[in-house]
């Protein structure tokens, strides 16, 4: 990380015409002060949900208030909308098991963990092992070929066949896409499986402790429809001995042959289970001050606030769950970004267009926050003429910085390219098509111009290593300088920039953050609502002369079927869309107005 001395900043330099001098707008120090304040210890990582998000939220209304902005609403400063926080275990988890007669019960949580997607309620009924949980026709695989699991409960290994062995027709090096926990749970649904009990693969790791999961630390699904369990091995063993048969040499025959060892277990083997999980409905804020301008026009400047709190299912350091995710760069580094482009701005002079500073909550759940912004904003959508959003800001290296959306206002790359001279920033311009894993992409599929400011990723990204003292203040003042250079541009120009659609990068049909669609397998041409209460996948846009399109879907669609397959979440779009090639045809189902409406769409090559 490159560290700047407050002292150079002066040098940077004051050039003709500019709204102000540069290294006299923003002070680092108190840049810096708000970043220490959002990312202490005390400050718990800012879960969507929690107390200390709410005390954020508080600080940054304080902030709003003294330099003198306005409630966006003419009321308040918050916005409250309702999300489901993540899932915790209830008192009434148990499993018993019926083997010939003989019963047992396993005791929890040492011998069995819901996972934290799983839904809630009773297991009950024959069980059938169905090898890896995996169907791959890319690889000529299919663990449920030639076994009826419907009705019943599907017993499935972790990981998949052949791992790490360079021959494999699987990734070989790697894991693949069907190793995703939330893959396994729609597939069996798919296949008409009641619940899942996974166990760990113990042929190929038996120099791994047999350990569950932690509850909680594993992404998928709000609720993936379907109740999920993990169970030690060592109790499912003698459901093996029970059928004649023995795990180890079964799992050697499937990495052998690739072909399925699937089978029903005897009618003697019952499960008897309840599994209890929680969902809390919590209200939470989106944070909104507005200066005003001489017209009803104005520019959003905004950043997330919120952060993965003790390290949950989004952090990538799972050894530190339990521990304070701080979330300095992620993204107290924007939100401070905004506060101190809300405290310049406030001192100016009117313009001709007004500022509206938005903080959201609940964008690491899935952009929950600026989705409800959008669907409920406190100024016609159509009156802003571009959103900036800051999002991890605060480690800026080499002088460069990432530029996203620059290709959906059609002035957008001219004026980036006349003022980035001024502060010898390199601008990375890869992603202009303003669709990603931030809160800009909720303002993108409603047609407002977007620029996506960020400063890269790093090796503390999403973990608790991601502290105050990593942030190179002065570098970041320096990007937020361009910024308020920027936004006075928006600001006063007298022809705003139009929208311009640009084709959404691969994985931007997947959940949030994914790649599950990227690559150059098949395109449909829908972007997710990422807003919470809708069974089945909303289309927040559809690209134009997609496949999508093309069929007649248009934006507010819900999707509940795709090629004859019940799409509950996005999770299970983006594996249903998967599984087929480019050029197949597939019949989809979508609810509008209340209403089914059934196409045929036509998939593309992703390019």
């Amino acid at each position: 990380m490159k560290s700047w001395k407050y002292s150079l900043l002066p040098l940077i330099g004051c050039w003709s015409g500019a709204a102000f001098c540069a290294g006299a707008a923003f002070e680092p120090n108190s840049y810096l002060d708000d970043i220490k304040f959002l990312a202490s210890k005390e400050m718990r990582g800012r879960a969507t949900g929690s107390p200390e998000l709410e005390k954020a939220g508080a600080f940054i209304a304080g902030k709003f208030h003294e330099f003198g902005l306005k409630p966006a609403d003419g009321k308040s400063y918050y916005q409250a909308f309702q999300v489901t926080t993540n899932a915790r275990l209830g008192k009434a988890n148990r499993f018993h098991v019926n083997e010939a007669g003989r019963a047992t019960m396993l005791h929890f949580p040492e011998d069995f963990v819901p996972f934290n997607f799983s839904s809630a309620g009773k297991i009950t009924g024959p069980v059938v092992f169905a090898g890896y949980g995996i169907t791959a026709p890319e690889y000529n695989y299919d663990d449920y070929a030639g076994i009826d699991v419907k009705g019943k409960v599907v017993l499935i290994l972790r990981h998949e066949p052949q791992e790490f062995e360079e021959s494999s027709v699987f990734a070989g090096k790697s894991y693949t896409q069907h190793t995703q926990f939330a893959s396994k749970a729609t597939n069996a649904k798919i296949h008409g499986a009641v619940a899942v009990i996974l166990v760990n693969d113990r042929a190929n790791h038996r120099s791994d402790p047999d350990q569950l999961e932690n509850f909680g630390s594993v992404a998928g699904p709000a609720d993936a429809g379907i109740p999920f369990v993990q169970v030690k091995a060592d109790k499912i063993e003698s459901w093996f001995t029970g059928a004649g048969k023995k795990l180890d040499a079964i799992e050697a025959n499937i990495d052998h042959t690739l072909k399925p060892e699937s089978f029903a277990f005897p009618d003697s083997l019952r499960v008897d289970a309840n599994l209890d999980v929680e969902r809390a409905v919590k209200t939470v804020h989106n944070v909104a001050g507005y200066l005003p301008g001489e017209t009803d026009e104005y520019v959003v400047i905004g950043a997330h606030y919120d952060h993965l709190g003790l390290g949950e299912q989004f952090a990538l350091d799972p050894d530190q769950a339990g521990t304070v995710h701080p979330g300095a760069d992620d993204n107290a580094s924007g939100t401070a970004g905004v506060i101190e482009l809300a405290r310049w701005f406030s001192m100016q002079p009117k313009q001709k267009r007004g500022v509206l500073f938005l903080t959201f909550a609940g964008e690491e759940l899935g952009l929950l926050g600026s989705s409800f912004y959008v669907a409920h904003p406190d100024f016609p959508l159509e009156k802003a003429v571009a959103m900036i959003n800051l999002d991890m800001i605060g480690r800026v290296r080499n002088a460069k910085v990432y530029i996203g959306g620059a290709g959906t206002g059609s002035s957008f790359r001219a004026l980036l390219d006349r003022e980035m001279p001024k502060y010898s920033l390199q601008l990375d311009y890869s992603d202009t098509s303003g669709y990603g894993s931030s809160d800009h992409t909720s303002f993108t599929a409603k047609q407002v111009p977007v620029l996506f400011f960020f400063s890269g990723l790093h090796s503390d990204y999403h973990k608790a290593s991601d502290t105050w003292d990593k942030i190179d203040a002065p570098g970041a003042v320096r990007l937020l300088q361009l910024v308020a250079d920027v936004t006075e541009n928006l600001r006063e120009t007298a022809d705003r920039p139009q929208f311009v659609r640009v084709a959404p990068p691969a994985g931007a049909e997947g959940p949030a953050g994914s790649n599950a669609a990227s690559g150059y397998g098949p395109y449909f041409g829908s972007i997710p609502d990422f807003g919470e209460g809708t069974n089945g996948v909303k289309f927040s846009d559809v690209t134009p002369g997609s496949p999508a399109a093309k069929a007649g879907f248009k934006a507010g669609d819900v999707m509940v079927e795709f090629d004859g397959k019940p799409i509950q979440n996005l999770y299970d779009f983006t594996y249903a869309l998967r599984a087929k090639k480019p050029d197949d045809v597939v019949k989809v189902k979508v609810m509008r107005g209340g209403k089914p409406l059934e196409a045929t769409v036509t998939l593309t090559r992703r390019r």
